[in-house]
């Protein structure tokens, strides 16, 4: 069996996630360090993406706004822990001009900004105050906005989707009279966010807080969804953060009491990015490229005509293009089909094999036999090959008729089959019979034949300070994290693997992008 990529999972993760992403089509890198050039197919996942986020937004009572992309330093200032957090990772403007000096261009010495500028790492401060401005009184909470933008944190190790210095993202903030109101908002937006992933993007995740030493900066709380990637390794595919009254207190975020006295907001924030896309790729892709999750493919069902430059060519374009446009009457999965018909020159199976590597869910091929038929063969992305020896593709053929009628289900079985698979994948890669840390430095430690290394569910007792300090370090040596404590707890807990102190929690330890 040849596949369809250079290299393949299990001879180099990290190069077969590079090989999808450019022979896929999704993205390339642009001549800014750091940054991408999103391409039509890897933009049309990201809309998709954000057109079935921005509803669940609206329809939990979010409104979309739109904040600077500069911040002023002195806003960031004001919160010490936020400076901290975000400080190496900041671009910074210092000048409002350009000037030819000896022949050069370089910035004009009496252009210099009085205040530097930010480049937008995240919004809380710049957003925290318009929040004290909009908010006077007990009538104007909950505060509940949300904006679509782009943000820059400078990235030493960039990697397409994954880790890049500019990418694109939501961010969601809201301010609320007390604790409880702010607490139900940032738990409401994890599940969100979790049944997105798992219903839309058909990637499995695990719903938890993470530990102490790896909250958002300026946090009280911060909750995240892990999902599990096929290399093992743990992708933070978004987080809620409870902020407390921190950024309140910064910004002079206040509001009157109905019994007249003046209280300080509770706020919280929220985000998911374009690392989603990167997490599609490792949960779903294969040897052969890509493979979407119907509800986020730009288009679901990719017509070929097989042309040979004869006269019943017409044939098998009219047929090509009368199929696409019943199949767009459809709907599956709460939309209008997207079905195309690829007119582009070139034979058929390597249009076909262009296809498979984007990870179209369901590729036709009509020639002038089919038409003549009223057949349509066609292949599944989800199940590529016939199980014989040497692989062939498992094409299929039904009548026209049949096949418009079956899309539905087809699209759906396809979305549920893709969940099934990385469900699994988790399941069984989650380790719980490590009960020492011994036990789990030998396990990540070794060196084996397997990529693979999942995750250790075991038992924390939440230590703090220098006992804190040292656990972190411990994790550290061997490149592995705290990646949260999960929502649905087991029964039993038993002792600290770091500490030996009665547990009061499970905890969920990988290694992670």
């Amino acid at each position: 069996m040849s596949n369809a990529l250079p290299i393949t999972r299990r001879e180099n993760f990290a190069e077969w996630y590079q090989a999808v992403v450019k022979l896929a089509d999704l993205a390339e890198t642009s001549p800014v360090r750091g940054c991408m050039v999103i391409k039509p197919w890897g933009w049309g996942i990201w809309e998709r993406i954000q057109q079935q986020l921005d509803a669940r937004f609206k329809a939990t009572e979010h409104q979309n706004c739109y904040f600077p992309l500069f911040i002023p330093m002195s806003f960031i200032a004001k919160e010490a822990e936020h400076v901290e957090g975000f400080a190496k990772e900041m671009a910074v403007v210092t000048h409002h001009r350009l000037k030819a000096i000896d022949g050069k261009l370089q910035p004009d010495p009496e252009a210099a900004l009085e205040e530097p500028l930010i480049v937008r790492p995240t919004s809380e401060t710049i957003i925290g105050d318009a929040f004290q401005r909009w908010i006077q009184s007990y009538r104007d909470l909950p505060l509940l906005v949300n904006q679509w933008a782009n943000v820059v944190r400078w990235e030493m190790r960039p990697r397409l989707f994954l880790r890049t210095t500019e990418f694109l993202w939501q961010e969601g903030h809201t301010a609320h009279a007390d604790r409880d109101d702010a607490m139900r908002e940032t738990r409401q937006m994890l599940e969100v966010y979790r049944t997105f992933a798992e219903q839309v993007l058909a990637m499995p995740v695990i719903a938890g807080e993470k530990s102490e030493n790896e909250r958002f900066p300026g946090a009280d709380n911060t909750y995240s969804i892990e999902a599990m990637m096929q290399d093992g390794k743990a992708l933070q595919a978004g987080t809620s953060h409870y902020l407390g009254t921190h950024f309140a207190e910064a910004q002079n975020i206040r509001y009157q009491t109905a019994t007249g006295e003046m209280a300080l907001c509770h706020t919280t924030s929220w985000g998911v990015s374009t690392r989603l896309i990167g997490g599609v790729i490792m949960t779903h892709g294969d040897d052969d490229g890509l493979r979407l999750p119907p509800a986020i493919a730009p288009q679901q069902v990719v017509i070929l005509p097989v042309l040979r430059d004869r006269p019943d060519d017409a044939d098998a374009m009219s047929f090509s293009e009368d199929l696409a446009r019943a199949l767009n009457q459809q709907t599956a999965l709460g939309a209008p089909v997207r079905a195309l018909v690829d007119k582009k020159p070139g034979r058929a199976v390597d249009k076909r094999w262009d296809w498979v590597r984007r990870g179209a869910p369901v590729i036709c091929e009509i020639g002038s036999r089919d038409a003549a038929a009223n057949a349509v063969t066609f292949l599944r992305r989800d199940q590529m090959y016939d199980g014989t020896p040497g692989g062939k593709a498992k094409m299929q053929n039904r009548d026209a008729e049949s096949f418009v009628g079956s899309i539905e289900d087809m699209l759906q079985d396809i979305q549920k089959s893709l969940f099934a698979e990385a469900a699994e994948r988790l399941r069984t890669n989650v380790r719980t019979d490590l009960g020492s840390w011994q036990d789990i430095a030998t396990y990540f430690g070794r060196d084996d034949d397997s990529q693979f290394k999942g995750w250790v569910l075991t038992g924390w007792a939440k230590p703090s300070g220098a006992a804190l300090a040292k656990v972190s370090a411990q994790l550290k040596e061997l490149a592995l994290t705290i990646r949260n404590a999960p929502l649905e707890q087991p029964k039993a807990v038993g002792k600290c693997v770091f500490t030996g102190a009665p547990a009061t929690e499970a905890i969920l330890i990988g290694r992670a992008y």
